[in-house]
């Protein structure tokens, strides 16, 4: 039956995705709804609403249901005024606000681009919008927003000469696919491959990383949400771009700190976000050189990084239908997903994504 679950909790959605994004840069994050979204987000979605590092400021436009159900920019837009002034009074400023969609203002068609452009000039702050609407999952909101950001503030080199020479930038490193601790390790390998300067965009807490982004040597694109601000920067700006997933050997060796591989395995599935997953598969054929390995996502698939017999999964019954037609004796997924697999007998290895289950890998927990 389509969007029934009995075994997997909902994944993280497109406005969790966008705010995830936006968290570590320091704006004015404005969920445009009725109230109640920018708890779910701060409570479930982002694991940093706990930390006191650097970050955004997150918070419902908590209209009231007939503000938000007809449309009434103009009690929004004073609102986030009067927001702006008493903060500016407490001494903090933001160099951005971001609208987040929810499905309210999706339904009623909320124009966001006349909608920032009278929020600009309410505060004189630098307005974007991203128009999720609640319906799509975290990848789909994270690459709006990326999108959002870069159109809005990434700035044309002068000349060629100002390419920054070892700068890489890194895409779709938000906690939903690279947690905070493995961030840190993702910089130290990335340096150890001679990499001299580092733009994480999606931990890192400087939003001037975007309006330099034209100057990045390179882009990596570690996860799907990353691939269409990859290719936009390749478009507008010529900055080339390569997709992968460098950490895959570590975080590999972390789930089998407590298991083992199966010493023999035919047919494998995989199921996380694209990059990972077919990091992974690169990975395990030289420890399986003769396994079929397929890769499966409930997620955004990369196009021509993935191959003919990968699956896109889209409801809950899909995979346990894909586990038993597939008769595969090893799958590796982020333990929720067991869940929804009681029939099935093969061996399984933990995979934590954080989208999916909520859950930290272990070394990032602690």
């Amino acid at each position: 039956m389509k969007g029934l679950r009995l075994f997997l909790p909902p994944f993280a959605p497109d406005d969790a995705g966008a705010a995830s994004v936006l968290f570590p840069l320091g704006g004015l994050v404005v969920i445009v709804d009725a109230g109640g979204c920018a708890g779910n987000i701060c409570g479930f979605d982002e694991p940093r609403a706990r930390d006191d590092g650097p970050r955004s400021v997150v918070v419902s436009a908590a209209l009231r249901d007939m503000d938000a159900i007809l449309g009434r920019d103009d009690q929004l837009v004073a609102k986030i005024a009067r927001a702006v002034q008493s903060f500016r009074t407490s001494g903090r400023s933001f160099p951005f606000i971001a609208l987040i969609g929810t499905p309210v203002p999706a339904i009623i068609g909320t124009d966001y681009r006349a909608l920032c452009r009278l929020t600009e000039q309410a505060t004189g702050v630098p307005t974007i919008a991203v128009a999720t609407d609640g319906t799509h999952l975290y990848d789909v909101g994270a690459s709006a927003a990326y999108l959002a950001l870069l159109r809005r503030f990434a700035n044309l080199p002068a000349t060629a000469s100002r390419i920054a020479r070892g700068t890489l930038g890194v895409l779709g490193a938000t906690p939903m696919d690279l947690a905070d601790t493995t961030a840190a390790r993702l910089r130290a390998r990335l340096k150890a491959q001679g990499w001299q300067h580092l733009r994480c965009y999606g931990v890192d807490h400087r939003l001037s990383q975007y309006a330099a982004a034209a100057e990045n040597e390179e882009n990596l694109v570690i996860a799907p949400a990353g691939l269409a601000a990859a290719q936009w920067l390749e478009k507008t700006f010529g900055t080339p771009y390569r997709i992968g997933f460098p950490l895959i050997d570590e975080d590999l060796a972390a789930s089998l700190a407590d298991s083992a591989l199966p010493a023999q395995a035919q047919r494998i599935l995989i199921v996380h976000q694209q990059c990972k997953a077919n990091a992974l598969r690169r990975s395990l054929a030289r420890h399986y050189p003769h396994a079929a390995i397929t890769c499966a996502t409930y997620f955004t698939r990369c196009g021509a990084y993935s191959q003919p017999q990968d699956i896109q999964l889209r409801e809950e019954d899909d995979l346990p239908r894909c586990a038993l037609e597939g008769h595969y004796d090893l799958i590796i997924a982020d333990a929720i997903y067991r869940r929804a697999l009681p029939a099935y007998r093969g061996a399984f290895l933990d995979l934590p994504h954080f989208a999916a289950s909520g859950r930290l890998a272990p070394a990032d927990a602690q």
